[in-house]
């Protein structure tokens, strides 16, 4: 086994810029994703922390970020509220050991006449001004490993599925078409507005707006189904955000979306963007469906939860290692969130297998 430790010579923030120049950066960088759960336990407090305490919160994902070797990138908090979403649902914070985030107690909308009469909320309904002044104060903070913030703005079918429950909106696919296009229509025209007011607040540059698909996978519907309901929306939210001025977007084709691709593929990214794929999907096939953007993923992130140190640092030295062979540019990633009660043994396990393979000749 060749192991290829050396001094770095580029700081995350740097490997990052490096791969959107479409260069090749000294070491692959590692990005996990839904960071905040896991440095709430790794820095002693509670996942509802996110939540009630942002302040605490954002220090604690920054010196998460920075005691793991991982690119930091916040994600702006001023659209988040503890009780509710956007459209009215109920939610409930985490309170338990065996509970991984807040999660919805009661939906915004029951049956197809809510769905009609339905409308868009106002972005601005759910943000403080301290929030505001939170996002400002995370936006201008420099940082070796920040190269830019994030936020929520792709996630159609998520949450065209957080409205109703996945359970109404795959049954109105096939019972209710109308209805099911009304929630998605609603869920779409939210995250244009999300991203139009980003842009209006804070400006575009250093800001990577972000999403994730889960409601889109074959595990959920049909290719056909993704093609009638979900292409459409995506790909017109993806070239709405991109003529706001934002240059690269990430979006992260949560669950098995492997018949989907050849639709994923009109869909733009940027220039280039983040295709952010799960361990259902290979490294290699992802890079031939997307040869102008960088690949990020797709460590099972199982293993990290239930794996030992040696099987998690094993696993990550394949993926790693197939990751750098790719031409688009690779980052690191678990294939979904990190587990956010992983023991700190084997979330290093990854660091140093980083350490070991990740290096560029």
């Amino acid at each position: 086994m060749k192991v290829k430790t050396r001094k770095a010579t580029m700081t995350n923030k740097e490997r990052i810029e490096a791969l959107f120049r479409r260069e090749r950066p000294d070491r692959v960088p590692h990005w996990p994703f839904i960071v905040p759960n896991f440095a709430m336990i790794y820095m002693g407090g509670a996942i509802a922390d996110k939540y009630t305490k942002p302040e605490w919160a954002y220090e604690a994902e920054k010196k998460t970020s920075q005691d793991l070797d991982w690119v930091f990138a916040p994600s702006l908090s001023l659209l988040s509220r503890q009780d509710r979403d956007a459209f009215g649902g109920v939610r409930k914070l985490p309170t338990s050991q065996y509970s991984q985030d807040a999660f919805m107690v009661k939906f915004a909308v029951e049956t197809p006449e809510e769905v009609m009469a339905l409308e868009v909320p106002d972005v601005k309904a759910c943000i403080t001004p301290e929030m505001t002044a939170l996002s400002k104060r995370v936006i201008k903070e420099k940082l070796d490993n920040k190269a830019f913030v994030t936020f929520g703005a792709l996630s159609v079918m998520n949450q065209a599925a957080g409205i109703a429950g996945y359970d109404k909106l795959c049954k109105w696919m096939l019972q209710k078409p109308e209805v099911a296009h009304r929630l998605i229509r609603l869920a779409a025209d939210y995250q244009i507005a999300t991203a139009q007011y980003v842009k209006d607040n804070f400006g575009v540059e250093r800001i990577v707006p972000t999403g994730a698909n889960a409601a889109a996978s074959n595990q959920l519907i049909s290719p056909k189904q993704f093609e009638k309901f979900a292409l459409p929306y995506l790909k017109e939210v993806h070239e709405k955000v991109l003529a706001m001025g934002f240059k690269h977007l990430c979006q992260h084709t949560c669950g098995d979306h492997n018949l989907n691709l050849p639709y994923w593929q009109q869909v733009p990214m940027g220039d280039p963007g983040i295709v952010y794929i799960p361990n259902e999907i290979d490294l290699e096939t992802a890079a031939k469906y997307f040869p102008n953007d960088i690949i990020r993923g797709n460590l099972d992130a199982t293993i990290v939860q239930c794996g030992t140190p040696d099987e998690i640092y094993e696993a990550s030295r394949k993926v790693i290692e197939q990751g750098k062979s790719l031409s688009n540019g690779f980052i690191f990633a678990q294939a979904c969130g990190i587990p956010p009660r992983a023991s700190v043994e084997n979330v290093k396990a990854m660091t140093r297998a980083l350490n070991d393979f990740g290096w560029y000749d």
